[in-house]
């Protein structure tokens, strides 16, 4: 039995508490999904790829890189949301492919901006404006595209058609890449590119998918 299995409950629920868990303990914010709270994880001077370790909420190590990988924008996640049954099936109903499931992550993000953000572990707004149907063997593993809200520049962008082909075509090279492992290929793929409508799509299946996967923490959580 691992060391984060024997955690006690109240020890759990004391730590959502007192630091907000970025993906549990943030609010997505009530103008969802047109203008949300998203966790930064990542941004472009990072010359290493950071992740949130789920038990504990705090940044982690994730992976070596193989090549020089560096995000072209803000990277992160959209606190709760999951990546379930809904999502999985919206992307079944988009691509025709069958037996996707979702990754069982919150839905990723990136946010375009003109301001340069020097670190990570932040909370910023966004206004999604479409992304990519990415699937990562058998899962669904959408990555959401969005602009800082009310940037100088990029808040002009109102779909993803308006990004520039350069910007688009850097955000794809860095998704297609960015989880390869010396001698461990990945199997994945970009099915499709989708604008805004779709985005705000997922985001509500997320939210519904996280709403049914973690309805006994809301429970837990409404006594702390």
């Amino acid at each position: 039995m691992s060391s984060n299995k024997l955690m006690d409950p109240i020890g759990k629920l004391m730590g959502l508490r007192y630091k907000s868990h970025p993906w549990h303990g943030v609010d997505i914010g009530n103008e969802a999904p047109e203008i949300i709270t998203c966790f930064i994880e990542m941004v472009p001077t990072d010359t290493v790829k950071y992740e949130v370790d789920k038990e504990t909420g705090y940044l982690k190590i994730d992976r070596p890189q193989k090549y020089s990988n560096v995000v072209p924008a803000l990277y992160g996640f959209i606190p709760q949301t999951y990546s379930g049954e809904k999502v999985a099936e919206y992307c079944m109903q988009k691509t025709n492919k069958k037996d996707i499931k979702g990754d069982g992550d919150p839905i990723d993000i990136c946010i375009l901006t003109e301001k340069e953000i020097v670190h990570g572990d932040i909370l910023v707004r966004a206004k999604p404006i479409g992304g990519f149907r990415m699937i990562d063997g058998n899962e669904s593993d959408d990555k959401l595209v969005a602009v800082l809200n009310n940037d100088a520049v990029y808040s002009t962008y109102k779909d993803i058609s308006d990004c520039p082909s350069l910007v688009v075509d850097r955000l794809k090279h860095y998704f297609l890449t960015y989880k390869d492992l010396p001698g461990n290929p990945r199997d994945v793929e970009i099915a499709s590119v989708f604008g805004k409508e779709e985005a705000h799509e997922i985001i509500l299946r997320s939210m519904d998918d996280y709403q049914q996967k973690f309805e006994k923490l809301g429970n837990l959580l409404s006594y702390v």
